[in-house]
Protein backbone atom coordinates (compact mmCIF):
# COMPACT_ATOMS: atom_id res chain seq x y z
CA UNK A 1 0.00 0.00 0.00
CA UNK A 2 1.10 3.52 -0.84
CA UNK A 3 2.37 5.52 1.91
CA UNK A 4 0.80 9.05 0.98
CA UNK A 5 -1.22 11.14 3.31
CA UNK A 6 -4.84 10.90 2.54
CA UNK A 7 -6.37 14.69 2.03
CA UNK A 8 -7.80 16.53 4.90
CA UNK A 9 -11.50 16.50 4.53
CA UNK A 10 -11.15 12.31 5.31
CA UNK A 11 -14.16 10.78 6.49
CA UNK A 12 -16.00 14.27 6.92
CA UNK A 13 -17.41 14.09 3.14
CA UNK A 14 -20.93 12.12 4.12
CA UNK A 15 -23.02 12.06 7.20
CA UNK A 16 -25.53 10.28 5.33
CA UNK A 17 -28.26 8.41 7.54
CA UNK A 18 -27.48 4.49 6.75
CA UNK A 19 -25.70 5.27 3.16
CA UNK A 20 -27.06 2.36 1.33
CA UNK A 21 -28.09 3.20 -2.70
CA UNK A 22 -30.47 0.92 -4.51
CA UNK A 23 -30.87 1.64 -7.83
CA UNK A 24 -33.28 -1.55 -7.53
CA UNK A 25 -34.45 -2.60 -4.13
CA UNK A 26 -32.20 -2.86 -1.27
CA UNK A 27 -33.01 -4.42 2.04
CA UNK A 28 -31.36 -5.38 5.09
CA UNK A 29 -31.44 -8.98 6.19
CA UNK A 30 -30.11 -9.96 9.67
CA UNK A 31 -27.01 -12.75 9.22
CA UNK A 32 -27.55 -16.22 10.58
CA UNK A 33 -25.59 -16.91 13.50
CA UNK A 34 -21.98 -18.61 12.81
CA UNK A 35 -22.20 -18.00 9.27
CA UNK A 36 -8.11 6.48 5.57
CA UNK A 37 -5.37 8.61 6.30
CA UNK A 38 -1.76 7.46 6.31
CA UNK A 39 -2.13 3.62 3.99
CA UNK A 40 0.83 2.00 5.45
CA UNK A 41 2.62 2.06 9.14
CA UNK A 42 6.73 3.50 8.63
CA UNK A 43 7.71 -0.25 9.56
CA UNK A 44 5.33 -1.95 7.21
CA UNK A 45 4.40 -5.22 8.34
CA UNK A 46 5.60 -8.45 5.97
CA UNK A 47 3.56 -9.42 3.24
CA UNK A 48 1.10 -6.37 3.52
CA UNK A 49 2.34 -3.98 1.32
CA UNK A 50 0.68 -3.60 -1.80
CA UNK A 51 2.09 -4.19 -5.49
CA UNK A 52 3.53 -0.58 -5.66
CA UNK A 53 5.47 -1.50 -9.13
CA UNK A 54 2.00 -2.79 -10.77
CA UNK A 55 2.12 -1.90 -14.21
CA UNK A 56 -1.36 0.17 -15.54
CA UNK A 57 -4.00 -2.31 -16.67
CA UNK A 58 -6.04 -1.38 -19.63
CA UNK A 59 -7.36 -4.54 -20.23
CA UNK A 60 -11.33 -5.47 -20.48
CA UNK A 61 -12.96 -6.38 -17.53
CA UNK A 62 -14.48 -9.50 -17.26
CA UNK A 63 -17.33 -8.79 -14.65
CA UNK A 64 -18.66 -5.62 -16.76
CA UNK A 65 -22.30 -7.17 -16.91
CA UNK A 66 -23.95 -7.08 -13.70
CA UNK A 67 -27.35 -6.28 -12.90
CA UNK A 68 -27.62 -2.84 -12.99
CA UNK A 69 -26.00 -2.67 -16.72
CA UNK A 70 -28.86 -5.05 -18.20
CA UNK A 71 -27.98 -6.27 -21.87
CA UNK A 72 -25.09 -3.58 -22.33
CA UNK A 73 -23.04 -3.77 -25.29
CA UNK A 74 -19.23 -5.23 -24.28
CA UNK A 75 -18.02 -1.67 -23.71
CA UNK A 76 -18.46 0.54 -21.70
CA UNK A 77 -21.76 2.80 -20.83
CA UNK A 78 -22.84 4.82 -18.35
CA UNK A 79 -25.87 2.36 -16.30
CA UNK A 80 -29.05 2.43 -16.98
CA UNK A 81 -31.21 3.40 -14.76
CA UNK A 82 -30.17 7.18 -15.11
CA UNK A 83 -27.52 7.26 -12.52
CA UNK A 84 -28.23 8.75 -8.85
CA UNK A 85 -25.93 12.13 -7.93
CA UNK A 86 -25.46 10.79 -4.19
CA UNK A 87 -26.32 7.85 -2.36
CA UNK A 88 -29.72 7.23 -0.55
CA UNK A 89 -30.14 8.92 2.47
CA UNK A 90 -32.25 6.24 4.66
CA UNK A 91 -33.25 3.35 5.31
CA UNK A 92 -36.91 2.45 6.51
CA UNK A 93 -38.38 -0.68 8.88
CA UNK A 94 -35.15 -2.14 9.40
CA UNK A 95 -35.82 -2.15 13.54
CA UNK A 96 -32.68 -2.42 15.43
CA UNK A 97 -30.17 -3.39 12.64
CA UNK A 98 -27.06 -2.13 11.93
CA UNK A 99 -24.19 -2.36 10.00
CA UNK A 100 -20.40 -2.69 10.55
CA UNK A 101 -18.24 -1.84 8.24
CA UNK A 102 -14.20 -2.61 7.53
CA UNK A 103 -12.03 -0.48 5.38
CA UNK A 104 -8.48 -0.13 3.57
CA UNK A 105 -7.63 -4.22 3.84
CA UNK A 106 -7.26 -7.12 4.04
CA UNK A 107 -3.98 -6.74 6.26
CA UNK A 108 -2.07 -9.98 7.65
CA UNK A 109 -1.44 -8.47 11.31
CA UNK A 110 -5.30 -6.95 11.99
CA UNK A 111 -7.78 -8.26 9.82
CA UNK A 112 -7.37 -12.21 11.13
CA UNK A 113 -8.27 -10.47 14.68
CA UNK A 114 -11.48 -8.66 13.48
CA UNK A 115 -12.64 -12.00 11.87
CA UNK A 116 -11.80 -14.24 14.92
CA UNK A 117 -13.66 -11.49 17.06
CA UNK A 118 -16.73 -11.71 14.66
CA UNK A 119 -17.02 -15.32 14.61
CA UNK A 120 -16.92 -15.65 18.04
CA UNK A 121 -20.15 -13.46 18.30
CA UNK A 122 -21.34 -15.21 15.17
CA UNK A 123 -22.06 -11.54 13.50
CA UNK A 124 -21.10 -10.89 9.51
CA UNK A 125 -19.42 -7.44 8.03
CA UNK A 126 -18.50 -5.86 5.24
CA UNK A 127 -14.84 -5.52 4.58
CA UNK A 128 -13.90 -2.80 1.55
CA UNK A 129 -11.38 -4.07 0.20
CA UNK A 130 -8.41 -2.73 -1.92
CA UNK A 131 -7.13 -4.71 -4.30
CA UNK A 132 -3.65 -4.07 -4.12
CA UNK A 133 -4.10 -5.78 -0.76
CA UNK A 134 -6.13 -7.92 -1.41
CA UNK A 135 -3.96 -9.19 -4.61
CA UNK A 136 -1.16 -9.87 -1.64
CA UNK A 137 -3.32 -11.55 0.63
CA UNK A 138 -5.30 -13.91 -1.05
CA UNK A 139 -5.97 -16.29 1.28
CA UNK A 140 -7.08 -13.81 3.74
CA UNK A 141 -9.92 -12.88 1.29
CA UNK A 142 -10.67 -16.49 0.57
CA UNK A 143 -11.15 -16.55 4.65
CA UNK A 144 -13.55 -12.87 4.62
CA UNK A 145 -15.45 -15.09 2.11
CA UNK A 146 -15.99 -18.19 3.23
CA UNK A 147 -16.99 -17.09 6.86
CA UNK A 148 -20.12 -15.12 5.34
CA UNK A 149 -18.86 -11.47 5.40
CA UNK A 150 -19.67 -9.40 2.07
CA UNK A 151 -16.72 -7.92 0.12
CA UNK A 152 -16.90 -4.48 -1.00
CA UNK A 153 -14.60 -2.58 -3.96
CA UNK A 154 -12.80 -0.03 -2.41
CA UNK A 155 -10.10 0.41 -5.44
CA UNK A 156 -6.70 -0.71 -6.02
CA UNK A 157 -4.89 2.14 -4.99
CA UNK A 158 -7.07 4.34 -2.74
CA UNK A 159 -6.71 7.10 -4.72
CA UNK A 160 -8.93 10.76 -4.69
CA UNK A 161 -11.37 9.20 -7.10
CA UNK A 162 -12.52 12.94 -7.78
CA UNK A 163 -9.01 13.79 -9.36
CA UNK A 164 -9.41 10.61 -11.76
CA UNK A 165 -10.25 10.84 -15.61
CA UNK A 166 -13.18 8.46 -15.98
CA UNK A 167 -10.88 6.27 -17.61
CA UNK A 168 -8.48 6.19 -14.19
CA UNK A 169 -11.72 5.77 -12.16
CA UNK A 170 -12.65 2.72 -14.39
CA UNK A 171 -9.30 1.08 -14.04
CA UNK A 172 -9.00 1.54 -9.95
CA UNK A 173 -12.52 0.14 -9.39
CA UNK A 174 -12.37 -2.06 -12.31
CA UNK A 175 -9.20 -3.94 -11.35
CA UNK A 176 -10.50 -4.61 -7.71
CA UNK A 177 -13.66 -5.55 -9.10
CA UNK A 178 -11.06 -8.07 -11.21
CA UNK A 179 -9.27 -9.69 -8.36
CA UNK A 180 -11.72 -9.97 -6.39
CA UNK A 181 -13.87 -12.11 -8.65
CA UNK A 182 -10.83 -14.21 -9.51
CA UNK A 183 -10.41 -15.00 -6.35
CA UNK A 184 -13.59 -15.57 -4.57
CA UNK A 185 -16.14 -16.71 -7.60
CA UNK A 186 -18.11 -13.57 -7.42
CA UNK A 187 -17.50 -9.86 -8.02
CA UNK A 188 -18.56 -7.21 -5.57
CA UNK A 189 -22.23 -6.00 -5.47
CA UNK A 190 -20.51 -2.95 -3.34
CA UNK A 191 -18.18 0.19 -3.31
CA UNK A 192 -17.28 2.88 -1.29
CA UNK A 193 -15.21 5.91 -2.55
CA UNK A 194 -11.56 6.58 -0.51
CA UNK A 195 -12.07 9.19 1.33
CA UNK A 196 -16.03 9.10 0.62
CA UNK A 197 -14.76 11.46 -1.92
CA UNK A 198 -17.81 10.95 -4.85
CA UNK A 199 -18.21 12.29 -7.90
CA UNK A 200 -20.79 11.52 -11.08
CA UNK A 201 -18.04 9.65 -12.38
CA UNK A 202 -17.49 7.52 -9.87
CA UNK A 203 -21.68 6.69 -9.42
CA UNK A 204 -21.79 6.16 -12.91
CA UNK A 205 -18.79 3.62 -13.48
CA UNK A 206 -19.48 1.83 -10.13
CA UNK A 207 -23.14 1.56 -11.57
CA UNK A 208 -21.82 0.06 -14.74
CA UNK A 209 -19.81 -2.52 -13.27
CA UNK A 210 -22.80 -3.33 -11.22
CA UNK A 211 -22.13 -2.02 -7.88
CA UNK A 212 -24.09 0.41 -5.62
CA UNK A 213 -22.54 3.12 -3.18
CA UNK A 214 -22.24 2.78 0.47
CA UNK A 215 -21.17 5.23 3.08
CA UNK A 216 -21.71 5.28 6.39
CA UNK A 217 -23.21 7.22 9.25
CA UNK A 218 -20.57 6.81 12.04
CA UNK A 219 -17.39 7.51 11.87
CA UNK A 220 -15.27 5.91 14.01
CA UNK A 221 -12.24 7.93 12.96
CA UNK A 222 -10.18 5.21 14.59
CA UNK A 223 -7.67 6.04 11.73
CA UNK A 224 -6.49 8.95 13.86
CA UNK A 225 -5.60 6.46 16.82
CA UNK A 226 -7.78 8.41 19.20
CA UNK A 227 -7.70 5.23 21.70
CA UNK A 228 -9.56 2.35 22.31
CA UNK A 229 -11.84 4.26 24.74
CA UNK A 230 -12.60 6.59 22.20
CA UNK A 231 -13.53 4.34 19.84
CA UNK A 232 -15.98 2.61 22.01
CA UNK A 233 -18.01 5.14 23.16
CA UNK A 234 -18.55 6.81 19.50
CA UNK A 235 -19.81 3.62 18.01
CA UNK A 236 -21.98 3.35 21.35
CA UNK A 237 -23.17 6.78 21.11
CA UNK A 238 -24.08 6.53 17.38
CA UNK A 239 -25.79 3.14 18.08
CA UNK A 240 -29.39 3.27 16.49
CA UNK A 241 -31.53 1.63 14.10
CA UNK A 242 -29.96 1.39 10.51
CA UNK A 243 -26.56 2.87 11.51
CA UNK A 244 -23.89 2.23 9.67
CA UNK A 245 -20.51 2.18 11.12
CA UNK A 246 -17.10 2.83 9.34
CA UNK A 247 -13.83 1.01 10.71
CA UNK A 248 -10.45 -0.06 10.05
CA UNK A 249 -8.78 -2.88 9.33
CA UNK A 250 -6.15 -1.71 7.71
CA UNK A 251 -3.90 1.36 6.25
CA UNK A 252 -1.65 2.01 9.60
CA UNK A 253 -1.83 0.25 13.58
CA UNK A 254 -4.94 -0.99 14.16
CA UNK A 255 -4.78 -2.50 17.15
CA UNK A 256 -6.48 0.33 18.87
CA UNK A 257 -9.71 -1.16 16.10
CA UNK A 258 -9.34 -4.31 17.01
CA UNK A 259 -9.66 -4.03 20.58
CA UNK A 260 -12.17 -1.62 20.40
CA UNK A 261 -14.49 -3.99 18.53
CA UNK A 262 -14.11 -6.68 21.07
CA UNK A 263 -15.56 -4.52 23.85
CA UNK A 264 -18.56 -2.45 21.32
CA UNK A 265 -19.86 -5.75 19.52
CA UNK A 266 -21.03 -7.70 22.61
CA UNK A 267 -22.42 -4.66 24.25
CA UNK A 268 -24.44 -3.92 20.56
CA UNK A 269 -25.56 -7.23 20.93
CA UNK A 270 -26.12 -7.10 24.83
CA UNK A 271 -28.16 -4.49 23.76
CA UNK A 272 -30.65 -5.64 21.09
CA UNK A 273 -28.75 -4.48 18.18
CA UNK A 274 -28.91 -7.00 15.02
CA UNK A 275 -25.24 -6.57 13.31
CA UNK A 276 -26.24 -7.28 9.77
CA UNK A 277 -25.08 -7.37 5.73
CA UNK A 278 -27.17 -5.67 3.52
CA UNK A 279 -28.74 -6.94 0.25
CA UNK A 280 -29.59 -6.34 -3.23
CA UNK A 281 -33.27 -8.24 -3.56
Amino acid sequence: MKSDHRPTPRRTVLRLAAGLGAATAVGLVVADPGTSPARQPANPVPGAAGSQAAAFRARPLAYRLQPMTGHAPLRYRPAAPPVRTRPFEQLTDVGRAMVLTFDDGPDPLYTPHILDTLREHGVRAMFFLCGEMANDNRDLVRRIADEGHTLGNHSWTHPLVTRLSRAGTTDELGRTSDVIEEITGEAPLWYRAPYGAWNRNSFEIGAALGMEPMAWTVDTLDWTVPGTDTIVRRVRQGAGPGVVVLAHDAGGNRSQSVAALRRYLPELLDDGYRLTVPQRR
